[in-house]
């Protein structure tokens, strides 16, 4: 097998074997508890660790995309959930073409999206299931009262083509009690008005290990906790030890004692800092900090280094946020300690569409 050492950089490196323990890690803690488990897809793209979660008990799989539900139906797999307001003709037919060869779910917030989802289907042999999003304390997409899901479910229940198939919620980290308040007083509300919740979808990977508070909840969405990452570390979710992806980056410069320069900038290592300080943690040099990034250049402050990288080192970069990442390469190196498994093509990366 080949060392990592010899690889060109940047590139990114996932641990096999790390990736394996943190999948059987959450499965076992979601079959503890009564919980069925749709693991969000947008952390890896790869339908081979998609089919590997399925294996050991996934339900499904989430995407956020049609590009990427696409890129896995083609692959096989055939329980696919599409959290995402899905607007306009276009993409309408699309989603239309894939629920006509997978089990593919989606959700709604809007009575236009309710209206644009049934005019499609309405002729369909198989409704779609559609589930309302719920704002449980995000501020991003979904109706803001129980009230509103209510009402949103029961157009659902009466539309043409549709199927209502319960809630889901993508909660604001840390927000536990409130997520789960919300969607109890929701679910109650529907199921007194004869509208029983068959799924209720919570997610997120900052809060895993609590997801069972959440009682109202069925199933989770966890993404991240397939690779874990530095900003999944500094909420408690795991260890740096369980971090899967690095980027591997070669320092090309070091125009002064305490100041190092990295082939990856922005186009390898994410720019988001998720209220961490510098944009990653290099494994050899916790010390150090990578303060700035720009396009090709990673700038990195030595100054409290009691050693410091010389020019051609390769340094192993745990990012902030791995999800990013993904979507940066073509390629990545599957390792297994330090030795190369295979180079592999992220399937999705890309398709944002």
């Amino acid at each position: 097998m080949t060392d990592i050492a010899a690889l060109d950089t940047p590139a990114v490196l996932i641990d096999i074997d790390r990736v394996e323990a943190n999948l059987q890690r959450v499965q076992a803690y979601a079959d503890k508890h009564g919980l069925k488990l749709r693991p969000h897809i947008k952390t890896h793209k790869l339908p081979r660790f998609a089919r590997r979660a399925m294996e050991l008990g996934a339900v499904g799989i989430t995407v956020q995309k049609l590009g990427e539900a696409e890129v896995f139906a083609d692959a096989g797999i055939s329980e696919i959930f599409l959290p995402y307001n899905i607007i306009g003709a276009a993409k309408l037919a699309r989603l239309k073409a894939l629920h006509e060869r997978v089990h593919i779910s989606v959700t709604a917030d809007s009575p236009e999206t309710v209206d644009g989802l049934s005019a499609t289907f309405a002729t369909a042999p198989v409704p779609l299931t559609v589930l309302v999003e719920c704002d449980t304390g995000m501020g991003r997409c979904g109706v803001q009262t129980p009230a509103q899901a209510w009402a949103l479910a029961e157009k659902i229940a009466k539309s043409p083509g549709l199927r209502f198939g319960g809630l889901m919620t993508y909660p604001a980290a840390g927000q536990v009690e409130a997520n789960a308040a919300w969607l109890a007083a929701a679910k109650l509300a529907l199921t007194s008005a004869g509208l029983v919740p068959e799924i209720v979808s919570n997610g997120g990977t900052p809060d895993i290990w609590r997801a069972h508070e959440v009682t109202a909840a069925t199933e989770h969405r966890p993404g991240t906790y397939i690779y874990m990452d530095r900003y999944q570390v500094a909420k408690g979710v795991g260890t740096f030890d369980d971090c899967a992806l690095t980027v591997l980056a070669t320092v090309v410069s070091r125009p002064t004692a305490n100041r190092a320069i990295i082939d990856a900038g922005s186009k390898a290592l994410t720019s988001d800092t998720l209220g961490l300080t510098g944009f990653g943690l290099i494994e050899a040099y916790p010390e150090a900090v990578i303060v700035g990034l720009s396009e090709e250049h990673g700038t990195i402050d030595l100054s409290n280094c009691a050693s410091k990288p010389r020019i051609g080192d390769k340094l192993r970069i745990i990012p902030n946020h791995a999800c990013v990442v993904s979507n940066l390469f073509d390629r990545v190196t599957l390792i297994s300690k330090d030795a190369v498994v295979e180079t592999v093509t992220v399937d999705a990366r890309g398709r944002v569409d």
